[in-house]
């Protein structure tokens, strides 16, 4: 077989990166390749976390990260790193310096950020599946927006050791795959969990997730949830946010950009990045957030946490629409991106702030394009996700 880097004209592997690693001879994911984001680290390898610049003041790996060699144990193949955002910084996909992946299920729209390698590689079968990571929403976006399966597992389940952060109390790996069945495989082996699944109790119906969305994206997507509640029986309405959703991402937003800056704030200030539209906006803003935001934020994200533990108790699961559209065009005006992006953020923000494992399911298109419907569940609750994305598939 020819190195990925001949067989990959969409540009979703890493040139300035490029490793490759043999899996065992046995395991459940045996023959099986993938690609990890280039956040993962490998021993003797430089990690390019998106950034010419974090590149050039970073030196090789000492070991590899667990998350990336516990795929190698179950027998996967590593072909490549895959393409992310500047510092996992966005939702789009569009690196200023490295380029953008090719969304070869929405052409001419972007792959999604920032786990945009990751997403395109799968979706243009380059790969079997790959390693991403998810903070605000970058396994979930870009799987909705190429037409694949995402996992956001709960918080602090999988190992992100010899990972780069963005911002911890956020940080999730994930991966993505194009078919149910693989995804359980994945999960089973990341989550290093082979007890029977939870079988969910009730099905819940985010009522202001799909006003949000708009009736385009709820009528698109109505399909799609009939096979959910055909698995699952009626989904009784519910009113995730009170005070509206747009309230909730603003809680993540600044505790998000308090933990970028603490993390990655000296790092900043010392090499001075040349980093691109969008992400070095938003570091800056980082570093405007005090400790006044973050004390109520923190609280309320709480609060929050509380909300979504007493929703979801009892093996129950939240089903949403994933964005609130396709992906959007390529170089599309900044106004019009961060518009998006909030509205986006606002959706992806529940799963985030209460820590909880979500899944896209790649079951809709509008526009000819892909459209995702998500399911939510309790923390701790993965494996129930994947068994029952397996059932609906």
């Amino acid at each position: 077989m020819a190195n990925i880097l001949e067989r990959d004209t969409i540009g979703a592997f890493c040139r300035h990166t490029h490793v490759e690693r043999a899996g065992s001879a046995h395991g459940p994911l045996a023959g099986y390749t993938f690609g990890a984001k280039d956040i993962y680290d490998i021993a003797g390898h430089k990690t390019g976390f998106g950034s010419p610049d974090w590149l050039a003041s970073h030196d090789a790996a000492a070991a590899t990260a667990p998350a990336v060699q516990c795929l190698l144990d179950a027998g996967a193949q590593m072909v490549g790193k895959t393409h992310t955002d500047e510092l996992t910084y966005s939702l789009n996909g569009e690196n200023a310096h490295y380029g953008t992946p090719v969304n070869v299920n929405a052409p001419g729209r972007i792959p999604g950020g920032s786990s945009s390698g990751s997403a395109a590689a799968v979706a243009a079968q380059l790969v079997d599946f790959a390693l991403g990571s998810d903070t605000g929403g970058s396994v979930r976006a870009p799987a909705s927006f190429c037409g694949i399966y995402g996992m956001r597992p709960t918080h602090g389940r999988i190992s992100l050791d010899g990972a780069c952060p963005l911002a911890a109390s956020f940080d999730t790996a994930g991966w993505f795959a194009r078919d149910a069945e693989l995804m359980e495989k994945i999960g089973r082996a990341l989550l290093r969990d082979n007890l029977p699944a939870a079988k969910p109790s009730r099905l819940l119906l985010a009522q202001d997730a799909f006003t949000l969305a708009g009736d385009e994206v709820t009528n698109a997507l109505q399909p799609a949830l009939e096979r959910v509640t055909a698995v699952c029986g009626r989904a009784h309405p519910v009113t995730v946010a009170s005070e509206g959703l747009p309230q909730w991402f603003q809680v993540f937003r600044v505790l998000q950009g308090a933990e970028v800056w603490a993390q990655h704030g000296e790092w900043v200030t010392r090499i001075k990045p040349s980093l691109g539209p969008g992400v070095r906006e938003r570091v800056q803003w980082s570093a405007t957030v005090t400790a006044n935001d973050v004390a109520p934020a923190r609280d309320r994200r709480e609060d929050i946490a509380r909300r979504m533990h007493d929703l979801l108790k009892d093996d129950a699961v939240l089903v949403l629409p994933t964005l609130p559209g396709i992906a959007p065009l390529r170089n599309m005006p900044a106004a019009d991106s961060d518009e998006f992006r909030a509205r986006a953020m606002s959706l992806l923000c529940v799963a985030g702030l209460a820590r909880l494992p979500q899944i896209n399911l790649p079951l809709a298109k509008l526009g000819g394009c892909p459209l995702g419907l998500s399911l939510i569940a309790a923390r701790g609750n993965d494996t129930l996700l994947l068994a029952l994305a397996k059932t609906i598939n």
